[in-house]
């Protein structure tokens, strides 16, 4: 079979490519103008000028500053689109990360990320254009004022130049104008990026599990959630990021790697906002289920869940839910399920919201 010599390029590279997360140069101010508006209850604060990310920098696209009390909560959702300027594979991290009035980072930095496939790549919605989207719920730890960044971060071991673009109106940070009130944050264990030390959670074939539950058995501390009291109704929702795990990549245990690349994986995922009764058992499960196919090329891909306006049910006796993703290998390359990173950096989380009308 003969095999073109831009594919073949394309494979030579890509088996260094890992999720960066670590300390990377910040660049501010790439972004320029900045534009804002208001969408029902939210502010979004969007990227106005089409933005370089060049390799292995930090940049910061669109920032967003909140003057809050203790205690008070806002969810954040971001999104960046970008296209390249190469016909290979380059890696694509978007983040938010919260910083305190004296530029400190407080609490998690929510991320996600995927392998922007090449400038030619024809499976997105928009041929050449990768959306990625990250959410995060934050808490100010005290009063004052808090800005958010939403930040992307391109990388690769490509030889030569090339960059991702970050495109304006396209790219965005979404952030809520009043309180969470009752609102909760699921995150998994720690997972380095590329988990020398084997501590990642594994589905698939060999030594993997065949299927695992995130925030249930993966080391995650099971937490019961109460809906407010004055709730009429709740809404969940989870970010669930995965890596293939083929031969020779550095994003996985040795052990877990069995196929070559190019075998990708295919899974099927449960995601579940479950109302328990009064012996802690279930009452009322509500769910989401989906099969997703991960590619070698993409490598890193992040899949959205969200069950909304879910009843809470009186007669099971209790306002406490529990909320889980099941992951089920079904063929292919083993995953990992990718959790935090550098004692901060969270891809795979969960929230869970009070809706009072």
């Amino acid at each position: 079979m003969i095999i073109t010599l831009r594919l073949a390029f394309r494979r030579t590279f890509i088996g260094v490519l890992v999720v960066i997360l670590g300390s990377l140069c910040s660049i501010p101010g790439q972004a320029a103008d900045l534009a804002g508006a208001k969408i029902e209850g939210l502010t979004r604060t969007v990227l106005a000028v089409d933005t370089k990310l060049s390799p292995g920098e930090t940049i910061d696209l669109v920032r967003w500053s909140m003057a809050l009390d203790a205690s008070e909560k806002r969810h954040l959702r971001g999104r960046l689109e970008t296209t390249s300027s190469t016909t290979g594979i380059v890696g694509l991290t978007e983040r938010i990360r919260c910083l305190n009035a004296s530029g400190a980072t407080v609490s998690v930095v929510a991320a996600s990320a995927r392998n922007h496939e090449g400038s030619d790549t024809s499976t997105y919605a928009t041929p050449g254009y990768l959306p990625l989207y990250a959410d995060l719920l934050f808490t100010a730890p005290s009063a004052g004022t808090y800005t958010c960044v939403l930040q992307g971060t391109a990388y690769s071991s490509l030889p030569g130049g090339y960059h991702l673009t970050a495109i304006a109106g396209s790219t965005w940070l979404e952030a809520d104008e009043t309180d969470r009130t009752g609102a909760r944050w699921w995150q998994n264990p720690a997972c380095e990026s590329d988990d020398s030390a084997g501590v990642c959670t594994y589905v698939g074939g060999g030594a993997a599990r065949p299927h695992a539950w995130v925030f249930y058995d993966d080391g995650t501390p099971v937490y019961k959630w109460q809906a407010h009291p004055d709730a009429v109704s709740v809404s969940a929702q989870a970010n669930l990021e995965l890596t293939t795990c083929y031969t020779g990549t550095a994003s996985c245990a040795a052990s877990m790697e069995v196929y070559p690349r190019g075998k990708n994986a295919v899974v099927d995922t449960r995601f579940e906002f479950v109302q328990l009764n009064t012996t802690g058992h279930t009452c009322r499960s509500n769910s989401v289920a989906a099969r997703r196919t991960i590619t070698d090329d993409a490598h890193h891909a992040v899949g959205y869940s969200s069950l909304t306006e879910v009843p809470i049910d009186p007669a099971c006796g209790t306002r406490t839910f529990l909320l889980r993703i099941y992951v089920k290998h079904v063929s292919g390359q083993t995953v990992k399920i990718d959790g935090i990173q550098s004692g901060i950096t969270s891809l795979t989380n969960g929230i869970a919201f009070n809706n009072f009308n």
